[in-house]
């Protein structure tokens, strides 16, 4: 097994990285900037190394910074966890032309499922079902107004190099095409350095699911389950749970059995997902793959009992994964909410110290989160604050579970997004298991409401 391990990550992710290696053996090595320097992941790293001031280009996003911590101190392999550098290829090769082990799957992996319209094409040949959009990167603005005249509107141009909702833009009529256009390539070309826009059609009100994979270097590659992931703002998710409530028995196989025909076709290694959405029909059509662990795994490892980052380093080390799929039991039903440090309705950032701080306890609660009181939430970095899991025996009970965990979290000094997350188990449509990626129009101001439509990350 490896000896160490460098972080390249920070928050709660680098500390869930740190709690696998404690149960592996593993020395951990974390790596921070300066606005980090007092974090709870340096503080429970074996070793803590700085890699730059506070901007993330400069610090966590910086590879010849991460790569030299990395040499400096003598670590077998790298975990990006997840944004910053766990999707980029570039990474991933240079980590294996150092001798470092990076803890994901292959560089070429990364970059043809990165690429939306080269794992459009892949995925399309492996025969999944796809949402009818362009072969790839249209040219111009002409040529998109010429597809999206042949599907029909509304489309959604989409960076072919990225996610998260960066460069995607819902057009719903012709004269809205060249400002939408020239708006996307700009975001796509800030965001991931290059303006390449794909056309496809836009679905209406769909719900998000993705399903969680794992593989070996074996050619072993099991599912575990599927996630709902269709409470969304600014096309970033805010809820998930387990098992979806949406699905049909027989639709939720087609779609596992679609997830692993999918994964197979690239021979995936490490935990992943692959992405769909799903019509008013049911029809479901393949979106994106992530390849790496998601912000939303606790819920997966609630249901299933399976560690999916000790499984992703062991795989990565070359060990055969233990368990075949049919292992796998799910047992009972888990939601996340993601807490953030936001205004609750303008969803403005809300930076600051933190005053007071009490996570919830009890049975069936589990609480990732790398804050604590006196703790300072950088203007720098993602906002998120804590994921608040719960897991019960039914949905209802965990509704219940989880509106107690929610009113028993104590945040002073910063607004966050506990009030509205609140507001959201309680909403009828939720309660109900009817909802889909249009639920915050209830809950929120029309200008945010409007950008409430789908989710990439």
């Amino acid at each position: 097994m490896f000896q160490s391990i460098l972080i390249a990550n920070r928050g709660e992710i680098a500390l869930r990285i740190i709690w696998a290696c404690r149960e592996l053996d593993i020395k951990t090595v974390a790596v921070y900037s300066e606005a980090d320097r007092d974090s709870l992941h340096v503080s429970f790293a074996d070793e803590a190394i700085c890699i730059g001031p506070p901007p993330a280009a400069d610090s966590y996003l910086s590879i010849p910074s991460v790569i030299s911590a990395a040499e400096i101190m003598g670590v077998d392999a790298i975990h990006p966890g997840y944004g910053f550098l766990a999707e980029n290829a570039e990474f991933a090769d240079i980590c294996e032309t150092c001798g470092l082990t990076f803890i994901g799957p292959s560089a070429d992996v990364i970059r043809n499922m990165g690429d939306k319209a080269m794992a459009r094409k892949t995925m399309g040949a492996a025969g999944l079902p796809l949402i009818h959009g362009s072969e790839g990167a249209v040219t111009d603005e002409e040529e998109a107004g010429v597809f999206a005249d042949k599907i029909g509107y509304p489309v959604l141009l989409k960076a072919a190099a990225g996610g998260g909702g960066k460069g995607m833009r819902v057009v719903s009529a012709p004269d809205e095409l060249s400002k939408a256009f020239r708006t996307a390539g700009a975001e796509a070309d800030a965001a991931f350095g290059s303006r390449d826009i794909y056309v496809e059609k836009y679905i209406a009100c769909p719900h998000h699911i993705e399903v969680q994979l794992l593989g070996d270097k074996h050619g072993n590659l099991i599912h575990l389950g599927e996630r709902e992931c269709s409470v969304q703002r600014k096309y970033q998710k805010l809820i998930e749970e387990t098992p979806s409530p949406a699905l049909s028995e027989e639709l939720r196989e087609r779609i596992w059995a679609d997830a692993i025909k999918g994964a197979q076709a690239i021979d995936y290694t490490s935990a992943g997902t692959m992405e769909f959405l799903v019509d008013k029909d049911g029809a479901h059509y393949f979106m994106e793959m992530n390849t790496r662990i998601q912000v939303e795994h606790p819920v997966t490892e609630q249901v299933t009992l399976v560690d999916l980052v000790k499984q992703q380093i062991c795989v990565a080390f070359g060990k055969k994964l233990p368990i075949k799929q049919e292992d796998i039991r799910f047992r009972g039903h888990s939601i996340e909410c993601r807490v953030n440090a936001e205004h609750p309705e303008t969803l403005t950032p809300s930076p600051g110290q933190i005053t007071a701080f009490n996570v919830p306890k009890g049975p069936g609660v589990r609480i990732d989160t790398a804050a604590h009181e006196a703790a300072f939430i950088s203007p720098y970095y993602d906002s998120m604050i804590a994921k608040v899991v719960v897991h019960a025996f039914n949905r209802e009970e965990a509704l219940v579970r989880m509106r107690r965990a929610l009113s028993m979290f104590v945040i002073q000094g910063i607004d966050t997004s506990l009030p509205l997350l609140q507001r959201i188990v309680e909403h009828p449509g939720f309660v109900a298991g009817n909802y889909n990626t249009h639920l915050l129009d209830d809950l929120l101001p029309a200008p945010q409401s409007k950008s409430v439509e789908r989710a990439s990350s």
